[in-house]
């Protein structure tokens, strides 16, 4: 199987984290999200424990919010120590109202609203990521008007090209996140932080991309932004104390994709650090890291069920379930890879050749193409891997469509973690 959480029984049947996936879709129904918690505390102690080997006991990584937020996954990053980014109030609000210290978040975004930055301040958020000049004077109001000092980071752009699809590709000059080493802005906006009465530079942030399976786009981020930071402190006599490299190490959506050894790669890019460290005569930084989606992506399946198959003579075949682009939007908006199975047949040999479409009246709402299963039949449940990243967390109500429920397994037992919604949901907000 695509990943060791995910083994078939005797009876032909997928089964996740040690439950039989049949059995969840038929007492839960479906769509159904499934998240194997064991795996997700696993993803996290791996960072935890590499980061703080490799890069001293003062290392951090921060669990990246976007990739899957609700009350539950705060919970168990706060018992596995971990830190969290947030890029909005509802993330933050969210985290706060699971009992997640503010003081070990830090609030990302290219377009922090005034509300927002006030609401983070007021519950003394630990750090913003500063990213313009209008959010750092707002910050800077703000904070003096709470009578504090509020600490940042400086998200900056190392214009470099980390080899992996545009759409995830968040470190070139030409991007809306972050400020440009390359044209000298970033320079410039490190003379107007230190110039603040009521914000302390505590460091450097980049971001390169997404689903990188190695470690030198980070070590060439690294050798860019310690040569910033030698900069700064010719310029201004000022030596950040903190980078944050970002997130962006990959996983396996799909056979064909490498195995990577996430340790290792860490080991590789702190041993890059430390010698570059000693070349440019630079106290070797608090390193920070944000995984997100190496953290619970693996962690997830979505279960649906079968409704039709419909075969175009001469062109293809359809098999269309009962979720799609509302509860999985990234292959209509990336067309991103993904493994499928029919859970409940996982024995019989896959000969069909066929397109996954969801429910949604959208011509592109589709699943996965050029996929090879079972003839499916109506009522067969169908398994997505690896959807435990931006499945949930980007879902909509598109067509008034319920975004499904959330189950949890860990040591044999299943609970819901978040319900499913239903129609009074859909229009509480209606007047």
């Amino acid at each position: 199987m695509l990943h060791s959480n995910l083994t078939v029984n005797e009876e032909g049947h997928l089964v996740i984290a040690g439950i039989d996936s049949t059995m969840l879709a038929q007492k839960y129904g479906t769509p159904l999200y499934i998240l194997d918690e064991d795996r997700i505390r696993k993803n996290m102690r791996l960072y935890v424990d590499a980061m703080h080997e490799y890069f001293g006991r003062g290392a951090r990584p921060l669990y990246a919010s976007k990739a899957l937020s609700f009350r539950g996954i705060y919970k168990i990053a706060a018992e596995e120590k971990m830190c969290v980014d947030i890029v909005s109030a509802g993330e933050l609000y969210t985290a706060l109202s699971a009992g997640f210290p503010a003081k070990d978040m830090y609030f990302h975004g290219n377009n922090k609203t005034d509300t927002e930055i006030r609401y983070a301040i007021d519950n003394r958020i630990g750090y913003f990521i500063v990213d313009n000049d209008e959010e750092l004077d707002a910050i800077d109001k703000y904070a003096a008007q709470a009578g504090i000092v509020q600490d940042v980071l400086l998200r900056v752009t190392p214009g470099i090209d980390p080899h992996t699809f545009a759409a995830v590709n968040t470190g070139q000059v030409d991007c809306q996140f972050g400020i440009s080493i390359e044209t000298g802005q970033a320079a410039r906006f490190v003379g107007n932080i230190l110039n603040k009465q009521h914000v302390s530079l505590r460091g450097f942030h980049c971001h390169i991309g997404s689903q990188i399976f190695d470690q030198i786009p980070f070590c060439d981020a690294a050798d860019i932004m310690l040569k910033f930071i030698v900069d700064m402190r010719t310029q201004y006599g000022y030596t950040a104390e903190i980078l944050n490299l970002g997130g962006g190490f990959g996983v396996r959506y799909v056979e064909t994709d490498p195995q990577i050894d996430i340790a290792d790669n860490i080991r590789l890019v702190s041993e890059h650090i430390e010698a570059r460290c000693n070349e440019l005569d630079v106290p070797y930084p608090v390193i920070l890291m944000e995984p997100g989606r190496s953290i619970v992506a693996d962690a997830g399946v979505t279960l649906y069920t079968v409704g039709s198959v419909k075969t175009i003579d001469g062109y293809r075949s359809y098999v269309s379930v009962d979720g799609g682009m509302s509860d999985n939007p990234r292959y209509a908006l990336y067309g991103s890879e993904y493994t499928v199975h029919i859970a409940n047949r996982m024995n019989e040999n896959p000969d069909f050749l066929c397109t996954v479409a969801g429910r949604c009246c959208e011509t592109d709402a589709l699943i996965q193409e050029n996929v090879m299963l079972p003839h499916p039949v109506r009522g067969d449940i169908l398994a997505v891997l690896v959807t435990g990243a931006y499945n949930y967390s980007m879902a909509s109500n598109y067509n008034r469509i319920c975004r499904p429920p959330i189950v949890m397994v860990s040591g044999g037992k299943d609970r819901i973690v978040v319900r499913r919604e239903t129609f009074e949901d859909l229009t509480a907000c209606d007047m």
